[in-house]
């Protein structure tokens, strides 16, 4: 990779309009690149076959386009798909395809490695190492879009940012990678089909609260008591549980979308009667929905599946309160693609 040529996905469609004209050319072969970049995901200005080779070579001269590539793709007994993605400077994310009989999704990266320090996340002892651009996620959407058609006969239904990282510590690249997804001009895809799912930082929900966004918000809860949450998540100590609580209330007050809370029931961590008390209590100042999942084991058996009374207690406690629950089967264990298992083990 040149070091000298700017990744021309960096520029916006104005400013590639007005690249041409500075070249002397018509302002809609802006327009005409732009298109092949992000309808067409053009990976070289070879394939941009209605501009003269001249034209092509100009761009060429100037620009590189810094196209993700799959370097290993593993599918699952279940019919999950994960992507090892290798980026333009050689570091490695992954994403994940998830087939169900009504829908297909992506569980996409935001991030190499991730900023936080949750002990049973596999991805959280990579440290980070950069954060994502825009264009590096929309690849990542297109690639699975791509297999999604090709193994099982649709396009993508539906994206959760659930990957690596902690999307809104890169809050920016994310919401321009969305926009470009939902864009007419991108991928076109709702913006209702999208979940970003967030550790819990206050400051950022209330951010894409005054941001308007109309995508769906997710948070990976498992303890709603300060203490246990603090020692799963250590960085629960800087935003705590009452922070987080007040965030979300403005976040609802100000979208009325519900939330979503991710939850894992650990073995003689968060499986008492008093955590699905807090939990129901948590649950009550919003409307909200809570996905329990299963557990991922990441090797070291110091977190254990908790037993599967404990995970009933939950499930018939929260809906006698009236509150939504989903028990949520991993997929794709076999190749290490569930739940906090993305480690880059490839």
């Amino acid at each position: 990779m040149s070091t000298s040529k700017k990744d021309i996905r960096a520029l916006t469609k104005e400013q590639l309009r007005d690249f041409f004209v500075s070249q002397n050319d018509k302002a809609f072969r802006g327009n005409q690149v732009y298109e092949w970049l992000w309808q067409k995901s053009a990976h070289s200005f070879e394939e941009m076959t209605n501009l003269s080779k001249e034209t092509r070579q100009m761009l060429e001269d100037n620009f590189v386009i810094n196209h993700i590539r799959v370097d290993t793709m593993q599918r699952s007994s279940d019919g999950t798909i994960k992507n090892a993605v290798q980026l333009h400077d050689g570091l490695i994310v992954e994403s994940v395809l998830i087939p169900t009989k009504t829908r297909t999704t992506a569980c996409v990266s935001s991030q190499v490695g991730c900023s936080l320090d949750c002990r049973f996340c596999a991805t959280a002892r990579l440290k980070r190492m950069r954060n994502l651009n825009p264009d590096e996620i929309y690849d990542q959407v297109v690639a699975i879009d791509n297999e999604s058609r090709l193994y099982h006969n649709r396009p993508l239904s539906n994206i959760v940012f659930m990957g690596m990282g902690e999307p809104l510590m890169n809050y920016n690249n994310v919401l321009k990678a969305i926009d470009k997804i939902t864009s007419d001009e991108g991928l076109g895809m709702s913006p209702k089909r999208i979940v970003v799912s967030t550790s819990g930082v206050p400051k950022m929900i209330k951010k894409m609260a005054d941001d308007n966004v109309k995508f769906k918000l997710a948070v990976s809860l498992h303890s709603a008591i300060d203490e246990v949450r603090t020692s799963i998540m250590p960085f629960n100590a800087t935003f705590p549980l009452a922070d987080l609580r007040e965030a979300l209330e403005y976040w609802y007050a100000k979208t009325k979308n519900r939330i979503t809370y991710e939850y894992v029931v650990w073995k003689g961590i968060n499986d008492k009667k008093k955590d699905i008390d807090a939990l129901v209590q948590f649950c009550k100042f919003a409307p909200s929905k809570v996905n329990i999942i299963e557990y991922n084991p990441i090797d070291d058996g110091e977190f254990q599946q908790a037993n599967t009374n404990a995970i009933d207690m939950y499930k018939n406690v929260l809906e006698a309160n009236n509150i939504t629950v989903t028990i949520r089967r991993s997929r794709g264990k076999d190749i290490d693609a569930a739940c906090g298992q993305l480690a880059n083990k490839s």
